[in-house]
């Protein structure tokens, strides 16, 4: 609670700087999300979606800090596959696994514009997990036919992954009108996702054998200032 209310104050904050009146504005885009490889060695990259609202204060004629608070569907996903010969039979199994982590983002960025319509971003982005939960859907077909043992199956894991979150974004952005604009970004994690958790003998350890995972995000949208 006391980071929320820390990425808040930050947003607030703003308004002290801001040399003319700030603007407002929602944006929504795309995440291709992806987890550091220490324990994930075979994921891939998973993408969602990413929405929310900004502000954006002038401090100068070049420089002005945006906040954001966003809803940002984070992850990754695990695809494997083997083909054989079973009783005679040519069985094709095919497993696919993600691991949703949904989040409510606050990044603080702060822009310089290099034109009147371009500018690049760097700053924090302040992270507050809202759902974790991991979904497997296996399918196996035998003989190129598909075969009637299909699961698909979700569980939720919230409890095993840090309800924080931290990470430095760097991006660009251009305004198409005054009104419409494109923006990208990189986010790389700071923080480890993983819960730690106390045992009965007092010790800390790690949730996933110990290791060590951060959040890195890739993000690409549009947005509409009022």
């Amino acid at each position: 609670m006391k980071k929320l209310f820390l990425g808040l104050g930050l947003v607030a904050g703003t308004f002290a700087f801001a040399q003319t009146s700030p603007t407002f504005g929602i944006k929504a885009g795309v995440n291709v999300s992806s987890i550091s490889d220490d324990g994930y060695e075979d994921s891939k990259s998973k993408v969602g979606f990413a929405g929310g609202l900004f502000l954006n204060a002038p401090i100068s004629e070049q420089f002005s800090i945006q906040p954001e608070v966003m809803y940002s569907q984070l992850g990754s996903k695990v695809t494997s596959r083997y083909t054989g010969t079973v009783l005679g039979n040519t069985v094709d199994y095919r497993s696919d696994a993600k691991l949703n982590l949904d989040y409510i983002t606050v990044p603080i960025m702060f822009q310089f514009r290099a034109t009147p319509q371009f500018y690049l971003e760097a700053g924090p982005e302040f992270g507050f997990l809202v759902s974790a939960k991991a979904k497997d859907i296996n399918t196996t077909q035998v003989n190129g036919s598909t075969s009637n043992q299909n699961t698909n199956t979700s569980e939720d894991i919230k409890d095993s992954f840090s309800g924080f979150n931290m990470g430095a974004g760097l991006g660009l952005g251009y305004d198409i009108t005054p009104n419409f604009g494109i923006n990208a970004r990189y986010v790389a994690g700071f923080t480890d996702i993983n819960k730690k958790n106390n045992n009965e003998d007092g010790n800390t350890s790690l949730q996933n054998d110990g290791n060590k995972n951060r959040n890195n995000n890739f993000q690409a949208g549009v947005y509409f200032k009022f």
